[in-house]
């Protein structure tokens, strides 16, 4: 398949700005992938298509505040610097984009206003935007990582660009009764399952549930578990080339501990449905998992990329967002319910008025 089949128009309107302000009263699109049938739901129903023994997988990543403002010596300009990952705890360097990327030099030295005793200076350049940095301060490694998270924000996506006219917030102050937008973000953009400290992105499909609603699958008798996927800032690059075979994946570390494979072996022993929720969840069963569909135990790296025709053999339900056009994630979308099925599900979804991206709203592809 080409890049091009993954493109459609997307009306800004219908990019979500702020999340549900109930997580189950999201809207969800229900495509059954034999059939091509939609159905319109909320979140709240999902537990309609599962039983007794089913599961569900989540991804128990935790988000930190990984983007920082600084000012760059002697011109004081302004400059975003994006925390990816800590390369090395004892040296303090850390991978990172900065922007605007063409000021920044090796050797230069950036400061931070809300906090002068640290200061990040350039060691090497890595791609066009990357680059490596050493946090020079007294401090010591646990209290700088503090002082560093206190000093960013939350990581949200590009789009999300809230221009908060009149009639915009007065919305914003009845639905989140006149919450702060920074702290509902650090509530709201994290999952419930956050535990392990890693991601610079949110695994956006999990934000859609609560714990009310895990009570409801638990009465049903539904099981949840996790897995580990650092969700990288590479979630959010479009694909780029129209040959779908030449592009790169930014790698993402991936955790599967034994007692999800215990219980996915349960699972598919007893024929039950196994529901992935995310693309990060569903990448990681699939680099993990042998053509037996066998899961193991596993701790490192993947960049596998998934796009059609792809015959997966873990999971057979999936939970998800809806995606941006030409994103890796709508190529693996299309890859599980069917590429035909989901363009459909996504033109139905528009016209609509369903909502896009990470804090929108949601997607069940079942048999």
């Amino acid at each position: 398949m080409k890049l091009s089949q993954f493109k459609f128009k997307l009306p800004d309107e219908l990019i979500a700005q702020y999340p549900s302000v109930y997580p189950e009263d999201a809207r969800m699109l229900v495509l059954h992938r034999k059939t091509g049938k939609i159905e319109h739901k909320l979140v709240r129903d999902t537990v309609e298509y599962f039983d007794e023994g089913d599961l569900f997988i989540f991804n128990d990543t935790k988000i930190f505040p990984a983007r920082l403002y600084g000012k760059k010596e002697k011109t004081l300009a302004n400059i975003e610097i994006f925390l990816l990952r800590e390369l090395n705890a004892e040296t303090r360097y850390w991978d990172v984009l900065v922007d605007p990327a063409r000021k920044i030099r090796i050797g230069n030295k950036l400061f931070f206003d809300e906090d002068p005793t640290i200061v990040a200076e350039v060691v090497d350049n890595t791609t066009s935007r990357g680059r490596t940095i050493r946090f020079l301060s007294d401090y010591s490694h646990d209290e700088l990582t503090k002082r560093l998270y206190e000093l960013g924000i939350t990581p949200l996506p590009k789009y999300i660009r809230r221009p908060m006219d009149e009639e915009t917030k007065a919305a914003y102050d009845e639905a989140f009764r006149g919450q702060d937008v920074k702290e509902m973000d650090e509530e709201r953009y994290q999952s419930i399952f956050a535990e392990n400290t890693g991601a610079v992105a949110a695994p956006a499909s999990s934000l859609h549930f609560s714990k009310q609603l895990l009570k409801r699958m638990e009465i049903v008798g539904v099981d949840a578990m996790t897995l580990t996927s650092h969700v990288g800032l590479g979630n959010f690059k479009p694909v780029d080339v129209e040959d779908l075979m030449k592009h790169k994946v930014d790698s993402e570390q991936v955790i599967v501990k034994k007692p999800l494979v215990d219980r996915v072996d349960i699972a598919h022993a007893n024929r039950k449905r196994v529901c992935a929720v995310g693309t990060e969840v569903m990448r990681a069963l699939e680099h993990v998992a042998g053509t037996d569909g066998k899961l193991k135990e596993y701790n490192g790296w993947t960049n596998k990329f998934i796009y059609p025709p792809y015959t997966f053999t873990v999971a057979n339900a999936f939970f998800c967002n809806f995606y941006m056009p030409l994103s890796s994630q709508l190529l693996q979308v299309a890859a599980f319910g069917g590429f035909e099925n989901v363009m459909a599900a996504y033109k139905e979804a528009i016209k609509k008025g369903y909502h896009f991206g990470d804090y929108g709203d949601a997607m069940l592809i079942v048999d």
